[in-house]
């Protein structure tokens, strides 16, 4: 299943690690440095214009992504769930 982040971007489900919500793992400290280095790295690609409400940790290809959307973690959640369910 393929899975829409925001804008063009879909990921497949199989590739995603974890989906995680922005506000409530920014106040981990160890949360904010993965953050930090993953955007000093270049693996973070904003998918939205709009005010930032989760992040996805994919794997492709053996490359770590972290797509940043505006799309709630519980709203993706439910959209995988979903399919499963329907399988």
């Amino acid at each position: 299943m393929y899975l829409h982040l925001g804008s063009d971007t879909v990921v497949n489900t199989k590739n995603i690690i974890s989906i995680l919500d922005l506000e409530t793992t920014s106040r981990s400290k160890y949360s904010k440095e993965f953050l930090k280095i993953v955007e000093e790295e270049g693996f973070v690609k904003n998918v939205s214009n709009e005010i930032p409400k989760s992040f996805i940790v994919c794997e492709i290809d053996g490359q770590s992504v972290v797509y940043i959307t505006n799309i709630s973690s519980k709203t993706l959640a439910l959209r995988v769930q979903r399919y499963e369910e329907n399988k």
